[in-house]
């Protein structure tokens, strides 16, 4: 072999070698290059998810919000329902104070005019001081001239005695206090 087929060979694989060197640099420039792509995408979508996760938070701290302010709400009404029921149970304990001594007052009445009235005897009385409520039988009668006259004021009735928050009764069918 002779020195310039020699040269040629070594002249043949410094060209080979440099096309692989080429070739290498070219395509590993090419992975470089879609590797960074891929970690471009990869950030990318790690944002979105970062966005996504951020919105649901603030979703669910909304929603917290809300059952919290619900739980407040309710709370709340509780609160006034009890205010309204210790309200309501004070206002039946005193109209109960009142109804019982409008009872005692229309008992001290009906005592005083027991008392008064010459025709009920202290056999018609009751044993606790309150009237009969009734009228004397004829046996239980004394014969006066006042039996027989006629009196001129106007009767009394227990509703001379009523509250204030007494409503009548009607025979209106819109009022639900009708009578039937």
């Amino acid at each position: 072999m002779d020195t310039s087929t020699l040269i040629w060979i070594i002249v043949g694989i410094v060209v080979v070698i440099a096309i692989v060197v080429v070739v290498v640099l070219a395509t590993a420039r090419g992975r470089r290059e879609q590797q960074l792509e891929a970690k471009r995408r990869k950030a990318a979508e790690l944002r979105t998810n970062a966005v996504d996760a951020g919105v649901a938070a603030r979703e669910r701290e909304a929603d917290a919000l809300r059952s919290e302010a619900a739980a407040r709400k309710a709370e709340a009404d509780a609160a006034q329902a009890q205010a309204n029921a210790e309200r309501l149970a004070r206002e039946s304990g005193e109209r109960q104070q009142t109804a019982q001594q409008l009872r005692a007052e229309s008992a001290e009445h009906q005592r005083k005019a027991d008392e008064l009235d010459p025709d009920v005897t202290t056999e018609t009385r009751r044993d606790d001081g309150h009237g009969a409520g009734t009228a004397p039988t004829d046996s239980q009668r004394v014969d006066s001239p006042v039996d027989d006259r006629v009196d001129d004021q106007a009767p009394r009735h227990a509703s001379a005695n009523r509250s204030p928050d007494a409503t009548d009764v009607t025979d209106d069918p819109r009022n639900p206090r009708t009578r039937t």
